[in-house]
């Protein structure tokens, strides 16, 4: 019998035997996308999890989503409802999206995703936070936001510490889709494997993580957090401006206006041929 841990309206955390946690997204009618409850919920759970110091509590965190898609970033209606707000009440929701992926990435145990269908945009940045992704074969993932005229401002220094520059920029900068194939040769997916093997393969990595030693496992997280320091407080501060600028911008609401209406932005007119 499963034990359930937290029960939220947008997400739930179960429990499982030797410490094991999956974090599942309950948004399925939405491909998981997120809104502001979303983004708190995960916070507030994360915390909660964080503070389990007991090794038979809290050794390993799966994140999966419900359904075909494991997250389809921002829920698009949230994104043109911010879109309609000034710049400063953006920053203030850019904010809490940011904590939510620092929280993630600074988590003291090893964290793995779970990617069917796709990670787009801010699912992108849940598996570029993790320290294992395993992926089945048909899977996708993009940064897509400059395809809206907006960008993948609090996600960034995740994608780049992830894979470098020379994989990040191409991905960031065209918000091109990549394969789950493509991603495993920029290190960005660990494993990949078919969709209907997706859970017995977990099963094997979740065994394999719990060889290592409780504390020995944290401990490690935290030599690679010292060797490789996530974003600071300036750094954070900068992305937080920059995506609540663009979401506030004329472009970033073009960019999303045509996306609900089905048609090119302005920007690409004559690019693409009808």
């Amino acid at each position: 019998m499963i034990q359930t841990f937290f029960s939220g309206k947008q997400i739930r955390v179960e429990n499982f035997q030797h410490g094991v946690k999956k974090l599942i997204f309950s948004r399925s009618e939405i491909r998981n996308a997120f809104n502001e409850e979303m983004i708190k919920e995960i916070s507030t759970v994360l915390t909660k999890l964080s503070s389990l110091h007991n090794e038979n509590e809290m050794r390993l965190l799966i994140l999966e989503g419900e359904g075909k898609i494991f997250c389809a970033g921002a829920d698009l209606a949230y994104m043109k409802d911010q879109s309609q707000k000034n710049e400063a009440e953006n920053i203030e929701d850019a904010r809490l999206i940011a904590k939510m992926f620092y929280k993630l990435a600074s988590f003291p145990c090893p964290v793995i995703s779970v990617v069917q269908g796709a990670a787009i945009g801010g699912g992108f940045g849940l598996v570029a936070c993790s320290d294992y992704t395993l992926a089945e074969e048909n899977a996708q993932f993009a940064t897509s936001e400059v395809l809206l005229g907006i960008v993948p401002g609090v996600i960034s220094p995740y994608i780049i510490r992830k894979i470098g520059v020379a994989h990040a920029a191409p991905l960031m900068l065209s918000g091109k889709r990549s394969t789950a194939q493509e991603c495993l040769s920029s290190g960005f997916v660990n494993k990949v494997t078919k969709l209907d093997d997706l859970q017995s393969e977990l099963k094997n990595i979740i065994h394999k993580y719990l060889m290592a030693g409780p504390l020995a496992a944290r401990r490690t997280k935290e030599l690679i957090l010292n060797a490789y320091p996530l974003p600071n407080q300036q750094q954070i501060d900068f992305t937080v401006k920059q995506i609540a600028e663009s979401r506030s911008s004329l472009e970033g609401k073009m960019g999303i206006q045509a996306f609900f209406e089905k048609n090119q932005p302005s920007w690409c007119e004559g690019v693409i041929p009808k």
